[in-house]
């Protein structure tokens, strides 16, 4: 029996790996609390997909356990124990705002509970691949200092400019403002590392872009391109936060991201750090997203615009996946951001 445990079952990357180890014939163990309506409200409960996965996947066992709790999540691991053949970590608090009023709660939830999942994989399944979902938060606003240049509907480069093409893994870390959340996810970055590094577990860390798919449980502070489809479709309204809409993300979508963890899977290393997102290959501003979903619906959205940025929001953010894709040269995107869009938007209309 192989099993692939998987925090944060419930969440966007969380379900993508549940469907996807399933039709791998996996057992699915997921642990979830659905903390994310404690940060978000209403608009951030995953339990739908708590239902869709327990109804849909025979092989899934789900235990509602929060990650904080050693104890609890000690009696899965011995539970299983070598017959655990894949930790995929997507559980987090994922939002700035969120952390900056609670920092205990937001650094005990990323970091405590990421090395609460490194110690038990080193006891009871040590040679299982760890995979854990870091961010490009990390990088706090420190890209934000490159230079670039306004236009109609975004922010961008010039072709010469060496970080056109994204950025890459050893893009600095120090020297900037990173917000609350960011610092948290930079511990469990690096001791994420270190397990591999230090005490040889094949660990790999995903410092995602924008991650989505219909899987998402859109809310204001996080998941941008599902809650700007939602409120469009139910309000016929969003509301731009800072940089006047043409902050540019790369959106890559989940099931592009649980093909990189399979390619991983099939050929681990220690410790290795990979960007991951769209790339220039799937990416858009917010203005240009809304015109996207202004073009599906036929009709205008009214925008509103608060002028403040939000504390370490990027500007531009491209990830550079070179070197992920250097070493796993089989992995290819599917999805660019117009089928995403396309997607989310008929899910909601569905």
């Amino acid at each position: 029996m192989s099993v692939v445990l998987i925090t944060g079952s419930c969440g966007l990357v969380g379900s993508e790996s549940c469907s996807f180890f399933n039709n791998k014939n996996f057992q699915i163990v997921g642990i979830d609390n659905n903390f994310r309506k404690k940060f978000f409200g209403k608009d951030g409960s995953t339990n739908w997909i708590k239902k869709k996965l327990n109804s849909e996947i025979n092989k899934y066992k789900h235990y509602n356990i929060d990650i904080r709790n050693f104890s609890s999540l000690s009696k899965v691991f011995k539970k299983y124990g070598n017959n655990i053949k894949l930790i995929i970590h997507a559980a987090a608090q994922p939002s700035h705002d969120f952390a900056k009023s609670n920092p205990r709660l937001d650094f005990d939830i990323n970091a405590l509970g990421t090395l609460n999942l490194l110690t038990l994989t080193e006891k009871y399944c040590k040679y299982a691949p760890f995979i854990h979902m870091s961010t490009n938060k990390v990088y706090g606003d420190n890209p934000n200092k490159i230079s670039l240049k306004e236009k109609k509907l975004r922010w961008d480069l010039n072709k010469g400019n060496k970080f056109y093409n994204g950025i890459a893994e050893d893009f600095s870390l120090d020297s900037c403002t990173h917000s609350f959340f960011g610092v948290s996810k930079v511990y469990s970055d690096l001791i994420t590392q270190e397990y591999g590094k230090n005490n040889k577990l094949n660990t790999a860390i995903f410092r995602a872009g924008c991650i989505t798919g219909p899987n998402h449980s859109g809310a204001k502070l996080h998941g941008f391109l599902s809650y700007l489809i939602k409120s469009a479709l139910t309000k016929n309204s969003y509301n731009i936060i800072g940089y006047k809409g043409k902050q540019v993300r790369d959106n890559i979508h989940s099931y592009d991201l649980i093909n990189c963890f399979w390619e991983f899977f099939k050929k681990p290393k220690k410790g290795e750090v990979y960007n991951i997102g769209g790339g220039r290959f799937s990416n858009c501003s917010i203005l240009e997203a809304i015109k996207i979903v202004e073009k599906l619906e036929g009709k205008k959205i009214n925008i509103k615009y608060t002028k403040q940025n939000r504390v370490g929001d990027h500007i531009w953010y491209i990830s550079n996946n070179s070197k992920f894709k250097k070493n796993y040269p089989n992995w290819k995107q599917k999805y660019n951001t117009l089928k995403i869009i396309e997607e989310i938007y008929n899910s909601f209309k569905n």
